[in-house]
C-alpha cells in the first residue's frame, strides 16, 4: 500500500510548464512556442537582430521534425493573416560547410528545403539565413541583411518540474539533473559517515549500542508522524 502511495505521489508531482513570463506560449512535444504577431490583422515583420531582441533569453525557432514544421503551418494562420516568412535560428558553419541550429549547434537531421535544397542561392554563405514559408512549411535561403523582414517564433525547452510537497527542482539540461542528483547523493553519504564517526568515538558507545537504542530505519508511531513542508527552491539551467 505504502508503494503504491509513493508511486502515485511522484508521478502526480512530475509534469512539464511553458514560461510565465507574460507571453502566450504553446507547448508541443519537448519544447514551447510564442508567435510574435503584430496589431490585429497586420503582420508585424523584423529584421533578424530585432527577432533576437525580440526572443532574448529563448532560441529562435528551430525545426527538428515534420511533426514539429507541421505544427508552425497549421497554427500560424491564427497569427497571422497570409503567407508570412518566420526565420529559423539556424546558421552556417564555414568551417565544416554545413548548416547548424544556434541553440545546440547541432548539425541538421531533418529539412524542408525548397526544390533546389540549402546550395540553390547565389548568396555569400556567410550572409546566409533561412526562413520557413508559413503556407508551405517550405525552407529557403535568404539575405541575413538584404531581406530583413521576417516573422519571429521564439522557442525554448519546456520547464520539468518535479514536485516533493513544495520542493521542486527546474531542469532544462539532463546534466543539470544528473548534477543535481549526485550532489545530493554525496551529502547524504557525507553526512551518514559523519555521524557514524561521531557516534562510534563516543565514550561508553558500541556498535551494538548504536544498533540497541538508535535503529536507523525505525519508523515513528502514528502520533508521532509530522508534516514537513519545504519551501520551494528553483535550480535554473
Amino acid at each position: 500500500l505504502v508503494m503504491r502511495y509513493r508511486q502515485h505521489y511522484f508521478k502526480s508531482s512530475f509534469r512539464t510548464d511553458c514560461p510565465a513570463d507574460g507571453r502566450t506560449w504553446l507547448p508541443f512535444g519537448l519544447n514551447c512556442y510564442h508567435f510574435v504577431h503584430g496589431e490585429e490583422d497586420i503582420a508585424k515583420s523584423y529584421s533578424l537582430q530585432d527577432a533576437k531582441d525580440m526572443c532574448r533569453g529563448y532560441d529562435l525557432l528551430t525545426v527538428k521534425s515534420a511533426e514539429e514544421n507541421n505544427f508552425i503551418i497549421k497554427y500560424s494562420p491564427f497569427v497571422w493573416k497570409g503567407k508570412m516568412s518566420v526565420w529559423l535560428g539556424m546558421y552556417y558553419d564555414s568551417d565544416e560547410d554545413v548548416f547548424k541550429w544556434h541553440d545546440d549547434n547541432s548539425v541538421l537531421r531533418y529539412s524542408n528545403w525548397e526544390d533546389g535544397g540549402s546550395d540553390d542561392t547565389g548568396l555569400p554563405l556567410l550572409d546566409t539565413c533561412v526562413v520557413l514559408h508559413s503556407n508551405t512549411g517550405k525552407w529557403e535561403n535568404v539575405s541575413c541583411t538584404d531581406e530583413p523582414e521576417n516573422g519571429v517564433v521564439c522557442q525554448t525547452s519546456k520547464c520539468t518540474l518535479l514536485g516533493l510537497g513544495q520542493f521542486s527542482v527546474i531542469s532544462g539540461s539532463p546534466l543539470l539533473s544528473a548534477l543535481v542528483i549526485i550532489s545530493v547523493a554525496l551529502i547524504l553519504l557525507v553526512s551518514a559517515m559523519v555521524w557514524f564517526f561521531h557516534q562510534r568515538n563516543n565514550s561508553g558507545s558500541s556498535i551494538l549500542n548504536l544498533i540497541e537504542y538508535h535503529p536507523p530505519f525505525r519508523s515513528p508511531s502514528t502520533d508521532q508522524a509530522c508534516l514537513i513542508e519545504a519551501e520551494e527552491i528553483e535550480v535554473v539551467p
